[in-house]
């Protein structure tokens, strides 16, 4: 009637960001299903894009959605982004009364709460000042204060908090678990802060492309998250002859001092003589830490008999790596010739749960890493 296109005429594309598609409309989320009882702590964790952030907006009611409905007892209190809810024209006292009328307060309880929230936020000198002149760490500590402090039953979070410093982070995730194991609250958390999500909550949600791929305990969450972020990439300098690898490990995260083991699918038109798998590990700034290969470990081939298609395995026992991201490039080549180079194969991420100062120990030639015990296997496959 308004001589517009109906935007629901091509609705039911999946939110893929990594595709190209005809259609400009897709489902944000769809097909969710899922209950959260009363003090549960329950973290939502996924990659970009994956619809975190929507699904807190719905859940807050800020957002409503186009089919489905969500149903909760209780007040929210949320904080999605950096001035949610606050007026930039408001002093940050004028701004806690204000959320608290919101919530269903009274004056009397906010101001029973006042104190308690100006010193957890650590404003006080700018506690009458105008909000739109503090800067983005003053405007988190705020307003997590007051989100966290007033009287609400369900307290949303999203990854805001990264704004903050280290100290306030730190602090929040405290209060979070306070309120949900002593205060009975219900907690939802979205954060890339995989170390966070296993000490605060106890349930987790995996989100992958607008869907729900995992709704268990955060371990059992951590650990398909973790598998879906160390996918393959196509960053080819030959002729395609790695066609898949991945990272298998059996905790819900790489630690220091663990194992992690590596397979690589290839295939050859023709039977390849003394296969050398090579991996390069290289840190955020790609920075390489470290190059090992089959033949520098075993001086030999890897394979007795020449073979055209199989899977490498190689197992890296203890592992030295201090927690941070990492990439591997992988090279793959015979004795006389070198046939695929995959630059940032895989990506990964170490944790911090197990490291302590006392088993930190570096290779002093480069002062990076050092891998001191690897095994390679080959398995053949069958032509089909």
């Amino acid at each position: 009637m308004r001589g517009k296109e109906d935007p629901f005429l091509r609705i039911g594309e999946s939110n893929d960001q990594y595709t190209k598609s005809e259609s400009d409309v897709v489902w944000s989320l769809k097909g969710l299903n899922f209950e959260i009882e009363q003090g549960d702590a329950v973290g939502i964790i996924g990659r970009n894009g994956a619809g975190k952030s929507t699904l807190l907006k719905i859940l807050s009611k800020v957002t409503a959605p186009t089919t489905g409905k969500v149903s909760g007892k209780g007040r929210i209190a949320s904080l999605l982004e950096v001035g949610t809810g606050f007026h930039p024209e408001l002093t940050g006292r004028e701004n806690i009364f204000l959320n608290g009328t919101i919530l269903g307060m009274r004056k009397r309880e906010i101001q029973r709460k006042l104190e308690e929230i100006v010193d957890f936020a650590g404003i006080e000198r700018y506690l009458d000042t105008p909000v739109k002149r503090y800067s983005s760490g003053m405007y988190v500590r705020l307003a997590f204060a007051v989100a966290a402090h007033l009287e609400s039953e369900i307290l949303i979070v999203d990854e805001v908090l990264a704004v903050g410093d280290a100290e306030f982070q730190k602090k929040c995730l405290g209060k979070m678990g306070e309120v949900s194991k002593g205060e009975g609250r219900t907690v939802l958390f979205v954060s890339h802060n995989m170390d966070a999500i296993t000490n605060l909550c106890k349930k987790a949600i995996l989100l992958d492309k607008g869907r729900i791929t995992c709704d268990s305990t955060a371990q059992i969450a951590i650990s398909y998250y973790n598998q879906s972020i160390v996918k393959f990439k196509d960053f080819y300098f030959g002729n395609g002859l790695i066609r898949n690898a991945r990272l298998l490990f059996t905790d819900y995260a790489i630690l220091y001092d663990s194992n992690i083991t590596l397979e690589v699918d290839f295939e050859h038109d023709e039977a390849l003589r003394s296969i050398t798998l090579g991996l390069i590990i290289k840190d955020v700034s790609q920075t390489i830490l470290v190059g090992v290969n089959n033949k520098h470990y075993q001086s030999k081939s890897i394979n007795k008999e020449p073979i055209e298609r199989g899977t490498i395995i190689v197992n890296i026992k203890n592992q030295k790596l201090l927690p941070g991201k990492y990439t591997i490039d992988l090279f793959l080549g015979t004795a006389m010739t070198d046939l695929e180079i995959v630059e940032n194969a895989l990506s990964f991420e170490v944790g911090t749960s197990k490291i302590t100062k006392t088993n930190i120990t570096l290779d002093p030639r480069i002062n990076k890493l050092f891998i001191k015990d690897i095994e390679w296997e080959l398995n053949p496959r069958l032509s089909n």
